[in-house]
């Protein structure tokens, strides 16, 4: 079992920004895929950006491409996600989450680990 621990949420105002972290313990994560999650209130939980771990390919939701970036430490434990150019439509709760993901990594069911969310707030 794949234990996911978030940090790194807050409150900015448009155009700033903040860097989420997701550390991971609990087994080798080589043929894992690592992703953020957003859920705003009202509204269905949705794909952020995703990794590869292996091969650290990338994918990105097209809202946010360009403005945020995810990556992994050379430690390979920690998740990012670097988020710039912050909107107020970016608001929601953030959730990393893992798992061994085929070729669609951005539906939720795959991911079986999930962390416990953390508020990101941007203000206009």
């Amino acid at each position: 079992q794949v234990q996911l621990v978030e940090s790194g949420g807050g409150l900015v105002q448009a155009g700033e920004s903040l860097r989420l972290s997701c550390t991971a313990s609990g087994r080798t994560f080589n043929d894992y895929t690592m992703a953020w999650f957003r859920q705003a209130p009202g509204k269905e939980r949705e794909f952020v950006a995703a990794i590869r771990w292996s091969r650290e390919t990338t994918y990105y939701a097209d809202s946010v491409k360009g403005r945020f970036t995810i990556s992994k430490d050379a430690a390979d434990t920690t998740a990012f996600l670097q988020m710039n150019s912050l909107k107020p439509e970016d608001t929601a709760v953030y959730y990393c989450a893992a798992g061994v993901v085929g070729i669609v990594v951005s539906i939720t069911a795959p991911y079986r680990s999930w962390g416990q969310g953390t508020q990101v707030t941007v203000s206009s």
